[in-house]
């Protein structure tokens, strides 16, 4: 997988949602959502240069640093996430998922001209067509693409969210010209990892594990960091915005999805789009910069799958910087008064994605 450096910038496509979160039948929060909102909001953060495709209705309420496309016939898609107050055996909340109105698909003449270094698609509600992602594939060099968006279906009478197999998606001839597919450990038992490794990489996040990259060639495990969970939502985005935050700066896939994981840990600390520590991003910033420098002298521009070394020195500079993160994470927390540490969506463990 080659890297072709006359490209610019991150392409993101998919639409920016409203997400109601529901315990026990109260609201608990009603929060700007979609993948790109988090996708976004981690590049922002690292000064990763970036352009979002999404759409959203009339109604469409909050404040965002990437206009959307308004669909003045349209709704904004709108999430129901249901939580049962007590967490499975697994540490993962028993979370049902309902799409109660969904706004028109993305289609490829809604992308721009021009060329990108990385494209992400990362649809949450059906936005993704096959024929957008083919688009996104000639106009980016490596384009990622979330589970989500091609293998999620939704109940006619009450859209619950339930997955397809991958095969039976309508995007598998694709494959072979995605550079990555995200899933989730339960993501993940809708294809066959095995079979899907030999098309493109595959990275699957795993809660309190932390990560795993499958390639042609092999496999690498990433490490994971502590996090005391209250709502899982967008911790995957999250995941996804690290990653190529790596890749975009030239880190072999290993340290890209150590910072993903990073910021998913983050993500599930808080409810809804999270709040990052400016001090806490620098520090990442800086550092990530400095393991760029020590990698300069690799100039065949291919996309290593490797440890490269220092990851595990890496690791646990970012596990200093989750201790800055940590207190501001409490300061989050004052914003929402009902939800303690004890009483969040999930019990409190050591998972993240």
């Amino acid at each position: 997988m080659v890297r072709n450096h006359s490209n610019h910038g991150v392409l993101i496509v998919g639409n920016y949602c409203h997400d109601v979160l529901i315990r026990n039948g109260t609201v608990l929060a009603e929060t700007l959502g979609g993948a790109a909102s988090f996708i976004s909001n981690v590049l922002n953060g690292l000064s990763i240069s970036c352009s979002l495709i999404a759409k959203v209705g009339h109604d469409f309420k909050y404040e965002v640093s990437y206009r959307p496309i308004i669909v003045p016939t349209s709704k904004t898609t709108v999430f129901h996430a249901y939580f049962d107050s007590i967490s499975a055996p697994s540490g993962h909340a028993d979370r049902v998922l309902k799409r109660v109105c969904s706004c028109e698909p993305i289609t490829p003449s809604d992308l721009p001209d021009g060329k990108f270094d990385y494209g992400m698609a990362v649809g949450v509600g059906g936005e993704i067509l096959p024929e957008t992602l083919e688009k996104m594939l000639e106009i980016c060099n490596v384009v990622l693409v979330d589970i989500q968006s091609v293998i999620r279906v939704f109940d006619s009478v009450d859209g619950t969210v339930n997955p397809v197999p991958l095969k039976e998606s309508g995007f598998y001839h694709l494959l072979p010209k995605i550079g990555f597919l995200k899933a989730s450990s339960e993501e993940a038992l809708f294809m066959d990892v095995e079979e899907v490794r030999k098309l493109c990489c595959v990275v699957v996040t795993n809660g309190r594990e932390g990560s795993e990259v499958y390639y042609r060639d092999g496999k690498v495990k990433v490490s994971p960091f502590l996090a005391n969970q209250i709502d899982p939502t967008g911790a995957g985005d999250s995941f996804l915005g690290g990653l190529v935050t790596g890749l975009v700066q030239g880190l072999a896939v290993p340290d890209a999805a150590l910072i993903g994981n990073f910021f998913g840990s983050i993500t599930v600390a808080q409810i809804g789009l999270p709040k990052f520590d400016s001090r806490v991003l620098q520090r990442v910033k800086d550092e990530v910069q400095r393991r760029k420098l020590s990698c300069s002298e690799r100039r065949d521009e291919e996309i290593e799958f490797m440890k490269p070394e220092g990851h595990e020195q890496f690791h646990s500079f970012l596990c200093s910087a989750k201790l800055v993160s940590a207190c501001a994470m409490q300061e989050c927390l004052k914003d929402f008064p009902g939800i303690t540490r004890e009483q969040g969506f999930l019990s409190q463990n050591n998972g993240q994605i």
